[in-house]
Parts: C-alpha cells; structure tokens; sequence
C-alpha cells in the first residue's frame, strides 16, 4: 500500500513540474509590469530611458507633449560633395559671418585674402557617414548642406546666388531668411541692403553744399537718410582727368572743431557697417556712386563730422564736413519705395 502511494505521488509532481505554465501579465501605473503565477506576483522593471535614447532612434522618442515641425518649417539642405585630394569652393554673394561643422569628417574655412569664398575638403578618406554645413552670410542669408563623400565630386566650384538677382520675382528661394546680425541691430540685414539699392537706384541729390574738389576730382555728399536707427550716406565720386583714381581707404571720424595749440587731438572714427557698390577705381571722363550705412550718431556743437577719401599711390585726396546741422535733417527713409 505504502509503494501505490508513493507511486502516486511520485506521478502527481512529475505532472506538476512538466505542465504548461499560465502567466498574466498587467502593466501597472509606475511603468512596471507585474506578472501572475498560480496566485504569486513579482514585478519587472521596463528597459531603462537611457537605454532606449542609446539605441538607433526613429525621431519619435520626446518627453512630454511635443508638436511636430511640418516640411513648410523646414530649410532643404542642398547636396554637396567632398573628396580628400580635391578642395571644394562655395561662393556666396555676400560676406561670410558664420560657419557651422556637422563633424570633424569635414574641414572648412574662408579663402585667404576674401570673405565671401568658402573652402570644404574630407578631413578623412572615404568616412561613411553623412554629415552637415551651415552657413550666415551678412545679407542675413542663412544655407545648409548635406555634405557626403566622393571619390570624384562632380561639382567643385558652386555659386550660391542671392534671389534678388536670380530673375524671380515671385518665388523666394530658402536662403532668404531674415537673419538679424548684432552689429545692424533690430534691423534686418535684408532690408539693409534693399534700402542701400533703393537709394542708390533713385540717385537724388538731396544735399547740394557739401563737396570737395580739387585735382580735378570731385567727391559729394548727395543724401542723408535715416531708418530705424541707422543712417546712409549718398556719395559720388567724379573724375574729370584723364588719369584713374584708385581709392585707398575711406574714413568717417568725429573731431574737434577748433583745436588749441599743445592739445592732443581727439578723433572717434565711426566705421561703416554696410557698403553698396563700394568704389575701389574711377576711370577718367567717368564717376561712380556709394551708399554706406552707419551706426546713428549726432554731433555735438563743438564736434564735426569729416569724411575723407584718400587715393592708393597718390595725393589727390578729397575731403568734407558735417555739422549736426545736416545730419538731423536727414530724409527719413519711409517715404522712400522699397520693393
């Protein structure tokens, strides 16, 4: 009797241990899960967030409520490819203020001797992954590149052009974000310059006592105007000889107007910030226009403003004043049209 219960027992554990497991599995509010078994419970942890933000990610993984960015948002990158023998030139219609590497697969830098030229060549041969470039220029033009690895770059010399000269008026490429610059303060480099092209478009003269000549070289001020704290001067420069002028260097400096004998002379030279169609070289019989852009400033009763003009291996300079008499006068650049 005792061998048939034995037996039986024997057979009851071997039909426990070999039968299928029931488990359930509920998800509780502290992201656990607690799994049953024949009325027990042990809790699992999930995988940790780290682990989860270590691993290839779909772009879906953000805490909290999150609104996506839509493609009208987005600036399209354009295609770009570098090599390791080969150097590839960007040229920008502006000056180059900003530049940004994805990664150190990449080396980047302005041209020697310009500012609106930028170098890109692979720091390494054949690296795999694909990386970025970000660009500003000082028109507050903002371009971005997707770069890759090239054996043989098919393009090596690319010209980014500016959309106010690509011949579409109505179709506003991406680039042309306004981008505001810390030197030109609330005031959008784009309309900077669309202000400088209209004033240099409609060529009034708006002051006409205020000059120099001499040598045969003529240099006015033609304008003031003033926009949102920043003023533009209107010059033109006139040779009537027959030898070229080549400019040197052109400086705008608040000095004394009287200066007593054993006195250090004081000058604050203002540099201008913007520059459009900038004079290096006057031919003979011909004349030339530029609007520069400067901080706002006034003068005081004792002080003035000189503008001087030299020339480049010669001594035909040219040279006016301003009193605070003509700068407060300046034409506000509302009732001018800027399209």
């Amino acid at each position: 009797m005792k061998k048939v219960i034995l037996m039986m027992a024997f057979a009851i554990g071997m039909t426990g241990a070999y039968a299928q497991k029931t488990v359930k599995v509920e998800k509780t509010g502290n992201d656990t899960e607690e799994t049953t078994d024949s009325g027990e419970t042990e809790t699992m942890p999930l995988p940790d967030k780290e682990d989860a933000r270590r691993s290839p990610s779909t772009g879906d993984l953000f805490d909290g409520l999150t609104r996506p960015v839509a493609f009208d948002r987005m600036v399209p990158p354009y295609a770009l490819e570098v090599t390791f023998n080969k150097t590839v030139h960007l040229i920008f219609p502006a000056a180059i203020k900003y530049v940004d590497l994805g990664s150190a697969d990449i080396l980047a830098g302005k041209a020697d001797g310009s500012e609106n030229v930028l170098r890109v060549k692979a720091a390494l041969r054949d690296f795999s992954r694909e990386t970025n470039l970000a660009v500003i220029t000082d028109d507050g033009s903002y371009y971005t590149f997707n770069v890759k690895y090239a054996d043989e770059p098919t393009k090596l010399n690319i010209e980014m052009k500016d959309f106010i000269h690509d011949g579409e008026a109505v179709n506003r490429p991406n680039n042309s974000q306004e981008i505001y610059l810390t030197e030109l303060g609330s005031e959008s480099p784009l309309l900077v310059r669309l202000i400088m092209k209209s004033v240099y478009d409609n060529n009034k003269r708006l002051v006409k006592h205020i000059g120099c000549k001499r040598f045969g070289i003529q240099y006015i001020l033609k304008g003031i105007y003033t926009h949102n704290g920043l003023l533009y001067f209107h010059t033109e420069l006139k040779n009537a000889s027959n030898v070229p002028f080549s400019v040197d260097f052109v400086t705008f400096k608040v000095v004394d107007k009287k200066v007593a004998k054993r006195t250090a002379i004081q000058e604050q030279v203002i540099v201008p910030l913007r520059a459009f169609n900038y004079v290096t070289a006057v031919d003979g019989k011909s004349k030339e226009r530029t609007v520069f852009t400067l901080p706002k400033f006034t003068l005081p009763d004792d002080k003035q403003l000189v503008v001087e003009m030299n020339e480049q291996n010669g001594g035909r300079h040219q040279r006016f004043i301003l009193t605070n008499a003509e700068l407060i006068r300046a034409r506000v650049i509302n009732e001018l049209k800027v399209k």
